[in-house]
């Protein structure tokens, strides 16, 4: 069987992309669709101590009021009341154990050191303790079934013959010593030590609690309890408007809904149920790529990055309907808050906002109290994306995490308000699925990691890590090309600067600064920052070979950042820090010393691309203003002014920001940074 080669995948899948995308959003909503609960949604929503503001709520047919979970409670408590407890009788114990005390007793006794002629009066008083006491019969208490005086009634079986009796005229091992010591200190010439150790070593029950009988009769009485107090019949108001919901209508509410879904369950048509979760989970997938058609066309046009947002969506929403299955005691323990903070990490802030509202609103479908639901983890994530808008360091998650908390803090405390109208009332343990949510949010940090991985995405967080100057390649350039690096740290400034003014990201653009002269580690000498004694290594060169080794320190960088694993987005920098200009240079050199020769111009020029963001193209321009700025004889205000006027007007004439989505009133406020940090740079006096 023939294979395809690599170029040949890769056209097949750019000729389908737009089949695959397709393909992976259907799948996105079956997979959600089928992970969600099937059920009938109630229509109404409801609270204690509200007021209804609907219609009046009508009763379309009978159904039983269901009894509270207090009310369940409290019968089930009265019902095991009166459940007696079931104990086998041991025969044979009373005879074993009386025998076993003859023998104790001959054996202990000659190490005793007491009058012989005692010895059957011992033996005697010691045996008759004994049989009182199995006469009466022994037993353990079982805690729960004590109540009052600690002394309940018991049924005894033996033989299939059931008697009843307290355990008032029964033993416990406890009982039976204080007796037998109560018994001995009507005679005080015996020995009582030797005696009760005797007797101590042989009570034993002659009752057997029989656990497993008497938890069946348990539960056949729990299963015959009724799980209603009566009826709401047909046509009957359930709650009036303007009425307010207080315990008694509350649980009609709960007891409506319930015969609802049963009904629904049994007499609706569950594939319409299923299509209508189809049509609302396929409406809310279709706004979120219609969003990233028109806003973010370079994320809809990568499957791979679809294929993760589409992935961390599915996860979400399935990991709510795992939750609403297996019942949790509260659906607050998700942690909703993980998905704009990864979505924000690895992408902006307005696709996490979006993203978030989406899967906000299809779990409000399932979840009791959507309203709630959805204005805490509204808030909530809101607040998660505004808190890391700009990332610039590690412990901003840990801060995070703290507002996020207070958000939820502040927000509970405003429903609880609202709903008991009273401080004394809350419930606090109630907050605490949320302290459980915040905390299972931080698990971001090593998702966010994978994704890096597998979709092969960079974070800020990993632009954090590569604009450490220890990282590697940055410690070689700052060794084997010192000028270089000093060059390339205030470039960084410059670009950082201009890009946050203007809006962009800045940390890519330090990352992209520090990186983009790495090419010159290979050859540093030819490269004038780095010369110090004087030589010029391109005085033995031509000009068309110095021309090559310079423009070669861009396909060196590229190379090299490869290797190392650098992110492309980051490479990308490397590539069009130099666009597609010449070296003039060697350029107009070569002209002046030879003006009889033709020459091929692109031997003078660089590769290219241009730059085609703003970030790359910010770049371009803080790289070439500071070098050009390391020429000036005595840098003033004038001419450092004229400098910068002078380089991005080249930039702007030879097309170089054509692509790169930089207005002219970016121009002119990157220009105003420039002049400002270079003047402070240089110590200019500025006049005033």
């Amino acid at each position: 069987m023939a294979t395809l080669s690599a170029s040949r995948q890769r056209a097949l899948f750019r000729k389908y992309a737009r089949n695959i995308k397709y393909f992976m959003m259907l799948l996105s909503i079956c997979l959600i669709v089928y992970t969600l609960p099937k059920q009938a949604k109630f229509r109404y929503e409801y609270e204690k101590g509200r007021i209804w503001n609907q219609k009046d709520l009508v009763s379309p047919y009978n159904f039983a009021i269901l009894k509270t979970s207090q009310e369940l409670a409290t019968d089930q408590d009265a019902a095991l009341r009166t459940i007696t407890p079931i104990y086998q009788l041991l025969p044979d114990v009373p005879d074993q154990q009386l025998n076993g005390y003859k023998n104790d007793f001959e054996i202990k006794w000659h190490n005793a050191g007491i009058n012989e002629r005692l010895k059957e009066r011992y033996l005697t008083t010691g045996y008759n303790l004994l049989k009182t006491i199995y006469n009466s019969g022994v037993l353990t208490l079982v805690s729960k079934y004590q109540h009052g005086d600690g002394n309940y009634t018991i049924r005894i079986l033996f033989k299939n013959i059931a008697t009843d009796k307290n355990t008032t005229d029964l033993y416990t091992h406890e009982r039976a010593m204080a007796y037998c010591n109560q018994q001995l200190q009507a005679s005080p010439d015996i020995n009582k030590a030797f005696l009760l150790d005797i007797i101590d070593d042989r009570i034993q029950n002659t009752l057997s609690y029989d656990d497993k009988l008497t938890q069946k009769f348990e539960n056949e009485v729990l299963d015959g309890l009724s799980l209603t107090r009566g009826m709401v019949q047909k046509g009957e108001v359930i709650v009036a408007k303007g009425s307010v919901i207080n315990d008694e209508v509350y649980q009609k509410l709960e007891s409506y809904k319930k015969a609802f879904e049963d009904n629904a369950r049994v007499n609706g048509n569950p594939n319409l149920v299923l299509l209508g979760q189809f049509l609302l989970v396929a409406i809310a997938v279709g706004l979120l790529m219609i969003f990233l058609y028109l806003f973010r066309k370079d994320i809809y046009a990568d499957n791979r990055l679809v294929s993760l947002i589409l992935l961390v969506v599915t996860a979400m929403l399935a990991t709510l309907s795992w939750s609403i299955r297996v019942q949790l005691p509260s659906i607050y323990y998700i942690p909703y808050c993980i998905v704009p903070i990864i979505i924000r990490i690895l992408f902006d802030t307005r696709l996490a906002l979006n993203i978030h509202l989406l899967v906000v609103l299809i779990a409000g479908f399932f979840v009791p109290n959507s309203f709630e639901f959805a204005y805490f983890e509204i808030t909530a994530g809101m607040v998660a994306i505004y808190s890391i808008k700009n990332l610039v360091r590690r412990d901003q998650f840990l801060v995070s995490a703290l507002i996020i908390t207070f958000t939820y803090f502040v927000s509970f405390i405003g429903i609880c308000f609202i709903r008991e109208g009273t401080f004394i009332n809350i419930e606090w343990m109630d907050f605490f699925p949320f302290v459980v949510s915040v905390l299972l949010t931080l698990l971001a940090y090593p998702l966010i990691y994978a994704f890096e991985q597998v979709f092969q995405i960079t974070s800020e967080i990993t632009l954090i890590e590569l604009t450490n100057t220890n990282a590697p390649l940055l410690r070689q350039l700052a060794f084997n090309a010192p000028g270089t690096f000093q060059h390339s740290l205030q470039v960084a400034n410059l670009a950082e600067n201009a890009i946050y003014t203007i809006g962009g990201n800045s940390l890519l653009v330090r990352a992209g600064a520090l990186y983009h002269d790495i090419g010159k580690i290979e050859n540093p000498l030819y490269f004038i920052e780095n010369q110090n004694s004087g030589f010029n290594p391109h005085d033995k060169l031509s000009y068309e070979e110095s021309a090559q080794i310079i423009i070669r320190h861009v396909s060196n960088g590229i190379e090299m950042a490869r290797k190392e694993r650098l992110p492309e987005i980051v490479i990308d920098f490397i590539r069009t820090h130099h666009g597609n200009t010449r070296v003039d240079y060697f350029y107009q050199s070569y002209l002046k010393n030879f003006p009889e020769k033709l020459i091929d111009e692109n031997i003078f020029r660089y590769p290219g691309p241009i730059p085609f963001s703003k970030e790359t193209g910010v770049l371009m321009l803080a790289d070439s203003v500071e070098a050009a700025s390391r020429s000036l004889r005595e840098p003033d205000e004038q001419s450092i002014n004229d400098l910068v006027d002078r380089i991005v007007s080249y930039k702007l004439n030879q097309g170089q920001l054509n692509d790169s989505n930089i207005t002219l009133k970016d121009i002119e406020t990157i220009k105003t940074i420039f002049k400002k940090m270079l003047m402070s740079i240089y110590h200019v006096r500025i006049d005033y």
